[in-house]
C-alpha cells in the first residue's frame, strides 16, 4: 500500500463544485423577477412621456379625433419649428433662454454664497458665528412663498422688474446649501488647515486650492438639484415679470392653454412640453456620475 502525498490530497482538482440543488433556479427567477418589476415601472413612467412627444408629432385633427396614436407622426419638423420659432405667446427658444439663464443663475448663486458663508462659519473664529449660523438655517422656516410679498416690493423698488436680476437675485440664498458644505467641512481634518498656515497660504488660497476641490462632487449633487429648482420656478417669474419676452418655459406652458371656447394647440404644446424637459434630463445624465458620488461620498 502506498502512502497518499498529503500535498496532492489538498491541491484542487480542477472540478468546480455543484451549487446546490435548485440555487440556480431561484436566483435566475428572482433576478428576472426583479428586472421585469424594473421594466415596469419604467414603462409605466415613460409612457405619457411618450404619448406627450407622439401628440407633438402628428397634426391636430389626429390628437382630438380619438383613439390618439401611438406612433409618431408626419409633422415633427413642422410642430417643433412652430414652437421654438414662433410659439403661441412667445418664441419657445426665448423661453427656454430665459429659464437657463435663471436656473444657472440660482444655482451658481447659491453654490458661490453657500460655500463662502459655510467656509467663514467654519474657518473663522468671530463672536456670534453660531447665531449667525442659526439665523441662516431659520430662513428654511420662510420660503419665498411666505415672504413672497416683501420680497416683491424690495424688488420693485429696486428696479429689478421684468429683468435677470429679478428673476435671479431674491432666489440665490439657499441656507440648505450652507449647512450641507458646513458639514461637510467640518469632517474635513484640521491638519489640512494647520498644514496650509505652515506653508504660508492665506485662507483664500487654502479654500481655493484645497476646500474647493475636495467640495467637488458636492458642488455637482448640489448644482443639479439647484439647477432643477430655478428651472421649475413658476410663482415667482409669474410675479416678477410682465413682459411676454421675459417668460420663463414653465410660465409659457401655462399660459399656452386657451381660456373660453379657444381651442388648445396641443402639437405646440406637446412640443414645447418635450422641449422643456430636455435641458434638466441633460443635466442629470452629464452629470450622473458626480452627483451620486457627491451624495453617498466624500474626497477626503
Amino acid at each position: 500500500m502506498t502512502a497518499r502525498d498529503p500535498l496532492a490530497a489538498a491541491a484542487p482538482t480542477g472540478r468546480k463544485r455543484d451549487p446546490a440543488p435548485g440555487m440556480v433556479e431561484r436566483r435566475g427567477a428572482s433576478y428576472w423577477a426583479i428586472h421585469a418589476g424594473l421594466i415596469l415601472g419604467v414603462a409605466i413612467i415613460a409612457f405619457p412621456i411618450w404619448l406627450a412627444f407622439v401628440a407633438s408629432t402628428v397634426s391636430q385633427p389626429e390628437i382630438v379625433k380619438p383613439p390618439m396614436p401611438l406612433l409618431p407622426g408626419d409633422q415633427f419638423f413642422e410642430n417643433y419649428r412652430r414652437a421654438l420659432v414662433s410659439g403661441i405667446n412667445a418664441p419657445v427658444a426665448l423661453m427656454m433662454f430665459n429659464s437657463m439663464v435663471m436656473a444657472m443663475g440660482i444655482a451658481l448663486g447659491k453654490i458661490a454664497i453657500s460655500l463662502t458663508s459655510a467656509f467663514a462659519i467654519v474657518y473663522f473664529k468671530f463672536p456670534g458665528r453660531q447665531l449667525f449660523f442659526w439665523l441662516i438655517f431659520m430662513t428654511l422656516m420662510l420660503p419665498v412663498e411666505v415672504r413672497i410679498v416683501p420680497t416683491y416690493e424690495v424688488a420693485a423698488n429696486f428696479g429689478m422688474l421684468n429683468s435677470y436680476p429679478g428673476l435671479i437675485l431674491p432666489l440665490i440664498a439657499s441656507a440648505t446649501a450652507t449647512f450641507l458644505f458646513r458639514q461637510f467641512f467640518l469632517t474635513v481634518p484640521d491638519e489640512l488647515a494647520e498644514a496650509a498656515r505652515v506653508d504660508g497660504a492665506r485662507p483664500m488660497r487654502f479654500f481655493w486650492d484645497i476646500l474647493l476641490p475636495m467640495s467637488r462632487t458636492n458642488i455637482a449633487a448640489l448644482f443639479v438639484i439647484l439647477f432643477i429648482y430655478g428651472w421649475n420656478q413658476y410663482l415667482w417669474p409669474l410675479l416678477i415679470t410682465t413682459d411676454p419676452s421675459m417668460n420663463t418655459i414653465v410660465m409659457g406652458i401655462k399660459q399656452m392653454f386657451p381660456s373660453g371656447d379657444d381651442v388648445a394647440e396641443w402639437p405646440v404644446i406637446m412640443a414645447t412640453s418635450i422641449l422643456a424637459m430636455l435641458p434638466p434630463v441633460i443635466v442629470v445624465i452629464s452629470m450622473q456620475k458626480l452627483f451620486i458620488r457627491g451624495l453617498v461620498e466624500s474626497e477626503k
